[in-house]
């Protein structure tokens, strides 16, 4: 099965908390990678992930392909201008752990992140354990790679 995600379709929605987010005055934080092979569902991470976006525009694709039935293959990339999770983004993401990750822990094949943030790889480390299905990073610029190990 296909795991699709547009431009269109991700981002503050109009319930959004953020009104410069809202009205698109704030850069896109989340956004889609496109030219993935088929199954994979890619999204690129920049600046301070805030909660309403961490919902709407990374976890709602996911939530929609789990609820088709889908498998997933997800890739992250996490380049030098990903600054992290605010507290409100950090609670959903605890809680995607549980209901997400759980309950649908035998739907997620592999996860790659692609990244040289030190922090990140270092968590994945110790917590990758974690992590339904196989967990890998690959480094900075290694994009290809990392498509091409989640459509083997």
């Amino acid at each position: 099965a296909r795991i699709e995600a547009t431009r269109g379709s991700l981002g503050c929605t109009a319930g959004c908390r953020n009104p410069a987010r809202q009205a698109g005055i704030v850069g896109v934080m989340v956004a889609p990678i496109g030219d993935l092979p088929s199954g994979v569902l890619g999204f690129r991470l920049t600046g301070r992930l805030e909660r309403d976006e961490y919902h709407d525009a990374l976890m709602a694709p996911i939530y929609a392909a789990l609820e088709r039935g889908e498998t997933l293959r997800l890739l992250v990339e996490l380049p030098d201008e990903f600054e992290g999770l605010d507290a409100g983004a950090l609670w959903e993401d605890l809680k995607a752990a549980g209901s997400v990750g759980l309950k649908h822990r035998s739907s997620w094949e592999r996860f790659a992140v692609v990244t040289d943030k030190d922090w990140v790889r270092h968590g994945v480390a110790v917590f990758g354990w974690l992590s339904p299905g196989e967990l890998r990073v690959f480094a900075d610029g290694e994009r290809a790679q990392a498509a091409a190990w989640l459509a083997e």
